[in-house]
């Protein structure tokens, strides 16, 4: 009753695989995927269902492991249960707001030189 041991370079990325910033149940059916050849990888990003961007590089995750790992929740389920980490450091929560800072760093810049050329326009007048 012994599974036979594949050895493709596929199936030994998905073996080395660590499952993280998921529930225990969730872990074991990632697992289970693996093990019987139902994973199958993603080719794109998903959209993450709290931060909204395309950040969720995992299959079968529905939400980013930063988003996961600062509401403590399930990266595929979604729940709030006990997750379980792996021996590697959870990976910046700021990565999913990154974007908008540095949009609005743009905009702040934007906004003082705005400013500037509008005192430096008062000052000829003057």
């Amino acid at each position: 009753d012994a599974l036979p041991i594949y050895t493709s370079s596929s199936t030994k990325k998905l073996n080395a695989k660590v499952h993280d910033a998921v529930c225990e149940h969730c872990k074991d059916v990632l697992e289970w995927r693996i093990k019987y050849k139902k994973y199958k990888t993603l080719t794109q990003p998903k959209k993450c269902v709290k931060c909204l961007q395309k950040t969720v590089k995992d299959a079968y995750h529905i939400v980013c492991k930063p988003c996961a790992y600062k509401l403590e929740l399930c990266a595929k389920c979604g729940k709030k249960e006990e997750i379980v980490l792996s021996d590697k450091r959870p990976p910046n929560v700021d990565e999913c707001d990154s974007r908008d800072q540095e949009e609005e760093e743009d905009a702040d810049e934007f906004d003082l030189a705005e400013e500037n050329e509008c005192d430096e326009d008062l000052d000829k007048r003057n």
